[in-house]
């Protein structure tokens, strides 16, 4: 896909009602989502893009000719990339309790035609594929060459490849967990204590011209020092403190400190705090043997074939923690492969650093196809 070209994010509402694993049911309940390329006659070809906890359906090309940037995937989605869009129709869609253009807790109830807030009801990952499973299947997509995705996006290829296994023809997950961890859910609630602790959060029923802004940033700083790792903030920033301030200022920032404040500040106008907090409920509540006596009984649902990808140092879903769903699918006889893929970029290294582990992908890819006749 050419830098010049224009995409459109598009909507489908669907006036049924989705039961969710706590067994409310959301409904109707509108999908956002932007695709690539071409789908076949055989609805065979689609490759479906999920997107991590503050992503959205807009994973490549521009929107205007005046964007800055690009989707944020558009690096591996295109004519010829790892994603090729001649070759394959590949789709993105926003989840369900996101901001994005998906219904969310600041979409409106229509039932009382306000905001839902807070009484949306909670969403677990397995109910964002539920809820894109009937968007698929209003595409005319009868099959999926692959699910891709990483963190979140990689909670939703798992639960593609055990939810829907004559669906999902092959998944990859990149940097994630068969669970979230207990640090990981507690780095979480800190970012939660601070949107609660600010004033302007009205327990949710704040203004969106008035959201609890600096709790808000705090906590989106909190989630930003888990994506980075000590070797890329060393790197970027060591202990250079800000030319801006005096060390003996006591209110005067390291470099680190003034990115933290800049990145968070940054991110208030783009997203919903209870959105925010939605979705880290979802991360949270994530465990692949959920509804099940075991993972491993999860996994002996999941019969295509794997792609994993682990960063050696990512420290929010760990190495280990791919390997552990990586071994339990090997030792049950599923066909699964797996790479350590060195690079300092913590937990965002499939973003920044693709140039790494899709040599790998496109492999994979290429077999997938041909054994399939794609």
């Amino acid at each position: 896909m050419e830098q010049t070209d224009l995409v459109t994010t598009r909507y489908v509402t669907f006036d049924t009602d989705l039961r969710l694993e706590s067994g409310r049911l959301l409904g109707p309940f509108t999908i956002a989502y932007e695709a690539y390329g071409t789908l076949n006659s055989a609805g065979d070809n689609a490759i479906l893009v999920t997107h991590a906890w503050t992503g959205d359906c807009h994973a490549a090309g521009r929107h205007h000719p005046d964007d800055r940037k690009p989707g944020w995937w558009d690096n591996l989605i295109g004519p010829g990339k790892v994603l090729d869009t001649s070759r394959f129709y590949v789709i993105c869609a926003n989840v369900i309790g996101s901001c994005k253009g998906s219904t969310g807790p600041a979409s409106i109830n229509p039932k009382t035609k306000r905001p839902y807030r807070l009484s949306f009801p909670l969403v677990m990952v397995r109910d964002m594929v539920h809820a894109h499973k009937h968007l698929l299947d209003h595409l005319g997509i009868t099959s999926l060459v692959t699910v891709i995705g990483g963190s979140m996006g990689a909670m939703q290829a798992v639960e593609w490849g055990i939810l829907y296994p004559e669906f999902t023809r092959s998944i990859i997950p990149l940097a994630g967990t068969g669970r979230t961890s207990p640090m990981a859910i507690a780095l979480n609630a800190i970012a939660r204590q601070a949107i609660y602790n600010d004033p302007l959060w009205k327990k949710g029923n704040y203004k969106p011209e008035h959201p609890p802004a600096s709790g808000f940033a705090l906590a989106r700083a909190v989630g930003h020092i888990s994506f980075l790792s000590e070797e890329s903030m060393e790197k970027k920033f060591g202990r250079r403190f800000s030319a801006r301030d005096g060390i003996f200022d006591f209110f005067g920032q390291f470099e680190v400190e003034r990115y933290l404040g800049y990145n968070g500040n940054n991110f208030v106008p783009r997203f919903d705090p209870n959105s925010f907090l939605y979705l880290a409920k979802a991360l949270d509540l994530y465990d692949v043997g959920w509804n099940f006596s075991s993972m491993e009984e999860a996994l002996s649902h999941l019969h295509c074939p794997s792609l994993w990808f682990a960063f050696t140092s990512d420290w929010l879903y760990r190495p280990e923690q791919t390997e552990e769903v990586v071994d339990i699918l090997a030792e049950i006889g599923k066909p699964v492969s797996y790479h350590l893929i060195d690079s300092d970029y913590g937990h965002d290294s499939f973003l920044v650093e693709p140039h790494k582990f899709t040599p790998y992908v496109v492999d994979f890819l290429d077999e997938i196809a041909r054994a399939q006749g794609v």
